[in-house]
């Protein structure tokens, strides 16, 4: 069975390519994003650490058109589609929609009409799997420093967008999904993440 994504050392060089279309510390918000759910994964016993932390690293690549907002989830998925990447052009969209409602998005829709409408029925049929989940997580863990409390990513969040009427209900989402992962770790989601007090608290 053919895989949806690429290996590691395409992932990464993807990676190294769009940065190189528009810089910005997303590529290193995206290698820490990538290294949580790696992490995150090798305590789970039915997920594979090496795909976790592939779309992990590519869940922004849309970035690579430029500077933009919601716009870097949909491009994200046509480049990976048009890869054969299905699974990573999923967690392009699916990374931004904790809660699976369109118009839960922080951002501006900086799309085409036809884009927005793919977007929505992306997001109104799609199941989220434990991968979504992951790194929707992961995401939200990491800072283009390191990893950080979940509190500090959402103030780092809601300081850049502002307060949205989704706002609270994301935070929530995101709190029941690191309990999820933290009943399949038997651990604590932070005691994976190294260093994560210190980047915190620096």
């Amino acid at each position: 069975m053919c895989k949806k994504y690429p290996n590691k050392n395409t992932a990464i060089k993807v990676l190294e390519q769009a940065e190189k279309l528009n810089l910005g510390l997303w590529k290193q918000h995206s290698e820490f994003v990538a290294l949580a759910c790696k992490n995150i994964a090798e305590h789970c016993i039915n997920l594979d650490s090496n795909k976790a932390y592939i779309l992990g690293l590519l869940h922004d690549i849309g970035r690579r058109v430029g500077i933009v907002s919601e716009r870097h989830t949909i491009a994200g998925y046509q480049y990976c589609m048009e890869k054969g990447w299905d699974d990573v052009a999923k967690i392009c969209v699916t990374h931004s929609f904790m809660i699976q409602d369109i118009h839960s998005a922080i951002g501006k829709w900086d799309v085409t009409k036809e884009e927005f409408e793919l977007a929505r029925s992306i997001i109104n049929s799609v199941i989220y799997d434990d991968y979504d989940l992951l790194v929707q997580l992961g995401d939200a863990l990491a800072l283009p420093t390191g990893f950080c409390l979940l509190e500090k990513r959402f103030v780092d969040v809601t300081c850049r967008y502002g307060i949205h009427e989704y706002t609270v209900a994301r935070w929530k989402k995101i709190m029941e999904i690191k309990d999820y992962f933290e009943k399949k770790m038997k651990c604590y989601i932070y005691d994976v993440l190294p260093n994560v007090k210190e980047n915190t608290f620096a």
